[in-house]
């Protein structure tokens, strides 16, 4: 049973049979095959969680990840010695065989576009999944869930 794979060729669609993705090379390339006739590759959702929370934390303009009260008990959790930050916290993934889903809860800092700020967080995930996984990011669900406003020098003001 071959495979195929449609990939863009300027403006015409071209089936190839057979086709192998490679990962983060963009939409229209290839997704490599995690299944061969030497074995199975499976990754665990916490893989997918970790590589996405990391690529959307390294948007400028993402303040943090995750509602308030997941914000609240990783603060507690890294006062204990020897606790880690979470690098999963505000992302949810569905993984199956060959493809990904990914739901991101993020607070992003006061004065950035969030339209813009949710596409770069959106095909950064998308491209680091992807390259890492060899999975297919189908779809990136982000949710604003809070903004953070910088105070000048005055943290236990209170907005009126």
């Amino acid at each position: 049973m071959a495979d195929t794979t449609t990939q863009r060729s300027g403006s015409q669609a071209v089936e190839k049979e057979g086709a192998e993705r490679v990962p983060g090379q963009g939409r229209s390339t290839e997704v490599a095959r995690l299944t061969s006739d030497r074995g199975r590759t499976s990754i665990a959702d916490g893989v997918v969680a970790k590589i996405a929370g990391i690529a959307a934390r390294d948007i400028s303009g993402v303040y943090a990840l995750g509602s308030g009260a997941a914000r609240a008990f990783a603060a507690v959790r890294q006062r204990v010695p020897g606790g880690k930050p979470n690098v999963a916290q505000g992302v949810s993934v569905e993984v199956g065989e060959k493809q990904c889903a990914v739901d991101l809860a993020i607070v992003v800092d006061y004065g950035v576009p969030i339209a813009e700020l949710a596409a770069a967080v959106r095909e950064n995930v998308i491209t680091s999944v992807e390259r890492m996984t060899a999975l297919e990011v189908v779809e990136v669900n982000i949710s604003v869930d809070d903004i953070h406003i910088e105070h000048e020098g005055e943290s236990d003001r209170q907005l009126q």
